[in-house]
């Protein structure tokens, strides 16, 4: 049986784009649609069993009806293909009103062939052209869902975080038991799991986040445990594999060096044993390319604008088509002397670019009648606390931490 498993789409994220003139959509929106066809047309063309979507279709809780038409589109072609698709509910799926139809809720209402929609923990079995496979699931659920006032009343966050784990964690156990042990399983859950590594998720957080520990979800009556969430792939446990695909675009310079795409997941009966075996392995997709360029000047540059040029022209093979930042840090005094029309030219064949310049001052410090420079620590820390008028039982406890605090710089760098 063959899964095909990726989350985190993200539809709609429009930075660093510009207006497609073939089709007056934005690029970044075709950036990503381009992404998703990757996987359809791997799908189709290797014959996959299932496709398995673990969350966040969309940027926004309600998408516009073109992002809507366009993730359709390539649902449908999994669809028509005879592929059966999984969606689960991630956090920027749901609506913004407690009532309101989730963005992907639609496929279910049309009953579309192959689609299965979970907006709430259950068990699907799905028939495949190999078997049938029964998925776990765990979509994102609103903390006013799992827990009432009563139940968060005079509670820390923590203590309320700590409620929602173990709620979390009570729907995954309630559910096992239900499954057949003779059928492939898996656990597809939108969730934080603690210790990985995160990603620009950070940046497009809704709400209060809770979180579970690996502990929770790891557990050995699912041969794969599919997660979404996390913009950053990798693998959190290997027995059982706990996996994110991560986003299956950039969507930032923090993801510059980071691949994206998807992992292929196997599972197959080991012949001796009988027992499942299961085997996955992360394919790329090609996307737009990020590209961080830092450049430092030095003061004794004759000619910084063309020391730019140099660093820009190294560079553009990468920077073809690529969405660039280009760094500059340079001493305010020839601050001057760039010339940014010839810098904005250079890189006209980035896709989008963006240029920031870190401007060096000079500057002394003055503490009443001497600079900094002319006091040991423990004298500038005693004429800062007297500039500012500390009272002396204060000033006192202060300098007693501050020296304490250098001696132990001294003993390390010693």
């Amino acid at each position: 049986m063959k899964i095909i498993h990726f989350a985190d789409l993200h539809l709609g994220v429009e930075s660093y784009g510009r207006i497609d003139p073939a089709t007056g959509l934005s690029s970044r929106f075709l950036d990503f649609l381009s992404a998703l066809d990757q996987v359809v047309d791997y799908a189709r063309q290797n014959k996959v069993d299932l496709v398995l979507f673990c969350g966040d279709a969309y940027k926004s809780r309600e998408p516009s009806q073109t992002q809507q038409r366009e993730f359709a589109k390539r649902i449908n072609r999994l669809s028509t293909s005879g592929i059966p698709t999984f969606l689960l509910i991630g956090n920027h799926d749901l609506p913004n009103a407690i009532n309101r139809a989730t963005s992907t809720e639609i496929f279910d209402t049309l009953a579309v062939k192959n689609v299965y929609v979970s907006n709430r923990p259950d068990i699907y079995h799905i028939p495949t052209n190999r078997g049938i496979i029964q998925i776990a699931s765990l979509p994102w659920l609103r903390r006013s869902g799992l827990l009432s006032k009563e139940d968060t009343k005079n509670l820390t966050f923590e203590q309320i975080n700590q409620r929602l784990q173990q709620v979390l964690t009570n729907i995954i156990a309630a559910n096992i038991p239900k499954l057949d042990p003779k059928l492939p399983s898996i656990l597809a859950a939108h969730v934080w799991v603690s210790g990985a590594q995160v990603g620009s998720e950070r940046s497009m957080t809704i709400g209060q986040e809770h979180m579970l520990l690996l502990s929770n979800v790891a557990h050995p009556a699912f041969d794969y445990i599919a997660l979404g969430h996390i913009h950053k792939h990798q693998v959190l446990s290997r027995n059982p594999p706990v996996v994110y695909p991560g986003s299956l675009e950039r969507l930032d310079f923090s993801e510059a060096e980071d691949d994206k795409g998807f992992y292929l997941v196997e599972i197959e009966p080991d012949k001796e044993t009988g027992k499942r075996q299961v085997s996955f392995d992360f394919h790329p997709v090609t996307g737009r390319r990020f590209l961080i360029i830092n450049l430092d000047i030095e003061p004794q540059d004759a000619d910084p604008t063309s020391t730019v040029l140099r660093a820009i022209a190294e560079q553009e093979d990468k920077s073809r088509d690529a969405i660039v930042r280009l760094n500059i840090s340079l001493p305010a005094k020839i601050e001057g002397q760039l010339r940014d029309n010839d810098i904005r030219n250079a890189l006209k064949e980035a896709h989008y670019f963006t240029i920031a310049k870190d401007i060096k001052r000079e500057t002394r410090l003055r503490l009443g009648k001497w600079t900094a420079e002319e006091l040991t620590p423990l004298d500038a820390l005693k004429a800062y606390l007297e500039s500012k008028k500390t009272p002396p039982e204060r000033a006192e406890i202060l300098l007693k931490y501050g020296e304490r605090l250098i001696q132990e710089q001294r003993t390390r760098r010693g």
